[in-house]
């Protein structure tokens, strides 16, 4: 824990819990996750994400460079500003991480990777890029700030100068802008409209009061994460890893197959594995009696054999137990989770659990 965000003193002035993750102190709550959770859901919350790798990647044949280290297709990408989500894969089709990149100049992408996979994802994506004459500069000089709920875009409007604010307002989803050196995005992990907001390390603490200011309150890693899973968002590390691909991950909707020529890494064994067809795949959970999904439980699926709870954790907006699971392809509507040495009821849905603050699936 012996890495710090350039918040890391408002943090503790507001008297946060700070943990342990990948190295970084980061604060887990300010006194109530459930709250907010809730501040989320209702009205704007934000969360300090400035321990996440954003990498700069240069070159002219940089666009056909991310066309073979990707699963899915930046030629998608033909607005500048636009993002795309996207898998890295490896050669045997297992997720190297998740991630978003944007495409700002025709030889000028930015990629935002995971916190705790960073060493991996910077030599993976250096030794690739290299025959491309591609350069890879990772940007430590960056901090982000993510701002989500209903309320959100207008409290950070606020927050921001007047021209900046006017960029912003041009944004429409999964794109981005340079709004005055600060590159504000609306993208976001919680299912919530949003910001995140990349700037100079050196200006993140001021705005980040500015935005306490306008009534954006601040939140920790728990409510981050139990927001994420409401929104039916899958957790590098916990729903999918090396091991497993996109279409055990609930992730094939991110692969481009098309065009048919484009080869991209784990090409080959995505193919075979889809021809084949998957033995497992990813659904959403709902437990229908008392208690609380968490990652590793075992599911039991009466006539189709085990899978197992990916993770889990009560629902602050739905209070029910949720969970995303990687289960026998042949489910039903219904399997039985172990809690505790006891077998639960438990429905299959498809995610997300909650959008824009409703419950969306349907059992």
């Amino acid at each position: 824990m012996d890495k710090r965000t350039v918040l890391y003193d408002r943090h503790v002035a507001l008297g946060a819990r700070l943990v342990d993750f990948a190295g970084w102190a980061m604060p887990v709550h300010y006194g109530s996750q459930i709250e907010e959770h809730h501040a989320v859901r209702t009205a704007a919350g934000m969360f300090d994400v400035s321990h996440m790798t954003i990498a700069d990647l240069r070159g002219e044949r940089v666009r056909e460079f991310l066309r073979h280290l990707l699963a899915n297709d930046v030629e998608r990408l033909q607005v500048r500003g636009k993002a795309l989500y996207s898998c890295m894969l490896n050669e045997r089709g297992g997720v190297v991480d998740d991630l978003i990149v944007y495409y700002l100049e025709d030889d000028f992408f930015r990629m935002v990777v995971n916190a705790a996979t960073r060493d991996k994802d910077l030599a993976w994506i250096g030794a690739r890029a290299r025959p491309f004459d591609v350069e890879l500069r990772e940007r430590r000089d960056l901090a982000m700030i993510a701002v989500q709920g209903p309320e959100a875009r207008e409290k950070v409007y606020a927050a921001l100068d007047p021209a900046q604010a006017d960029r912003a307002r041009t944004l429409r989803p999964f794109s981005g802008v340079d709004a005055g050196g600060v590159f504000v995005a609306r993208t976001g992990y919680t299912g919530e409209d949003g910001f995140e907001i990349l700037l100079p390390e050196e200006r993140a603490p001021a705005l980040w009061t500015d935005l306490q200011e306008a009534g954006v309150r601040p939140c920790g890693l728990g409510a981050r994460d139990t927001l994420r899973l409401e929104a039916g968002m899958c957790l590098y590390g916990s729903d999918m890893d090396e091991e497993t691909s996109p279409l055990e991950s609930g992730l094939g909707w991110t692969v481009a197959w098309e065009p048919a020529e484009r080869d991209f890494v784990g090409r080959a064994a995505l193919e075979a594995q889809r021809a084949a067809g998957v033995e497992r795949r990813q659904v959403g959970l709902v437990l229908q009696d008392r208690g609380v999904l968490r990652g590793h439980q075992r599911v039991v699926v009466e006539g189709a054999g085990e899978g197992e709870v990916t993770s889990g954790g009560f629902s602050p907006t739905l209070g029910v137990g949720i969970a995303l699971a990687r289960v026998p392809a042949r489910i039903g509507t219904e399997c039985q989770v172990e809690i505790r040495g006891r077998l639960h009821r438990a429905s299959v849905v498809k995610p997300p659990f909650v959008r824009h603050g409703k419950r969306v699936y349907s059992v």
